[in-house]
């Protein structure tokens, strides 16, 4: 399903990644693991088209994005790829509901449709209460869940997570991580995720282990 083919990329004279070949196929839960440093989350933002490669391939069921001019290439990203991030990265000033309805909106979506779905995600995602609520109300783990209902609110093809149990407490990390196995057998969701915690990636179908910018498994 998506595919990097010889990826490279350098920030000055630092080559962060060296050539990374690398598959995720449907339906996969891919941890990508490695020391700081690594190249880790330069590869999941290329992944994402949130960064260029300097050379390479990244092919996404078979279309090429950057292949597209800019602004096609950023509605092939809200509409393919959900993002879930560390700290997780909602706008203080919406609500739950707001914030997880943002995607679809920029999307173009009708807004009563979104709003039906996002009620739906964050009913699931068990935050039927918390739905008025904004962040600076919520706990970390509320935070993360509402987080990822945002990255599922265009049905992406896969989901990228950088870190996204690096702020929780051992309780909220193990919900987050049972949720995404969830989400796979309910959605047959695609997960990539850049961790540290052992834990989660043993849980994973597949490890990745990079260190100075390759693959090395």
């Amino acid at each position: 399903m998506l595919e990097t083919k010889g990826i490279t990329k350098n920030f000055a004279s630092l080559q962060v990644l060296k050539g990374i070949d690398l598959s995720i196929n449907e339906k996969e839960i891919v941890a990508i693991v490695g020391p700081s440093g690594a190249g880790k989350t330069t590869l999941l933002q290329i992944m994402g088209t949130l960064d260029r490669p300097d050379s390479g391939t990244l092919l996404f069921k078979g279309i090429e994005p950057f292949g597209l001019p800019e602004r096609e290439c950023a509605a092939f990203r809200n509409r393919h790829i959900g993002f879930v991030f560390q700290f997780h990265q909602l706008l203080p000033e919406f609500t739950a509901l707001e914030n997880v309805m943002i995607p679809a909106l920029i999307a173009r979506r009708k807004y009563e449709e979104v709003e039906r779905k996002a009620k739906e995600l964050l009913d699931f995602l068990r935050l039927t209460e918390r739905v008025k609520h904004k962040p600076s109300e919520l706990s970390g783990g509320e935070k993360q869940r509402v987080a990822v209902a945002r990255a599922l609110i265009n049905n992406p093809s896969v989901i990228l997570a950088d870190e996204p149990s690096g702020s929780l407490d051992t309780k909220n990390k193990e919900e987050l991580h049972a949720l995404f196995f969830d989400l796979r057998k309910e959605m047959g969701q695609t997960f990539v995720i850049v961790t540290h915690d052992e834990q989660l990636a043993t849980l994973a179908d597949r490890i990745i282990h990079m260190k100075d910018g390759m693959i090395t498994n």
